[in-house]
């Protein structure tokens, strides 16, 4: 009976322990995004939309990945064409989802599994979909 716990046992603290799962995501509100982008402050906006999502509405500065909905290794690709310019830089990376959930958590792990460092990482609170200010949206 113990042989076939440890195993379990040893699985499970792995799983609990490992911060995606914990659920121990760092968010930023739209506000603090807004007052970010009209100080000048430095910010990398990561955006996973689709691309035809991203044509039609996107945040003013938003790096397109077109990542979304990043499951599969090409939409893991998609972001990692961004890491040399996230990497090399010390700026605050905001990722932007269409609604700010699990294509967001799973570009956030994408991104602390190539080295970024957590301190550095946010999501946009309510996405693409929650943005509030239309004065810093580019529309086609």
């Amino acid at each position: 009976m113990l042989k076939r716990l440890l195993p379990i046992t040893t699985a499970l603290l792995l799983f609990i322990g490992n911060p995606a799962w914990s659920g121990s995501y760092q968010y930023m509100d739209a506000q603090t995004v807004k007052q970010k982008l009209e100080s000048h402050a430095p910010l990398s906006l990561v955006d996973i939309q689709v691309e035809e999502e991203y044509a039609q509405h996107r945040i003013v500065g938003a790096l397109p990945s077109y990542a979304y909905p990043v499951k599969s290794e090409a939409d893991r690709a998609k972001l990692a064409a961004l890491s040399p310019h996230l990497m090399t830089s010390e700026d605050p990376v905001v990722v932007v989802c269409p609604r700010g959930g699990g294509g967001a958590e799973r570009a956030y792990d994408y991104l602390l599994s190539q080295g970024l460092d957590a301190k550095r990482l946010y999501i946009l609170e309510q996405g693409q979909q929650g943005w509030p200010y239309p004065e810093l949206l580019v529309k086609n």
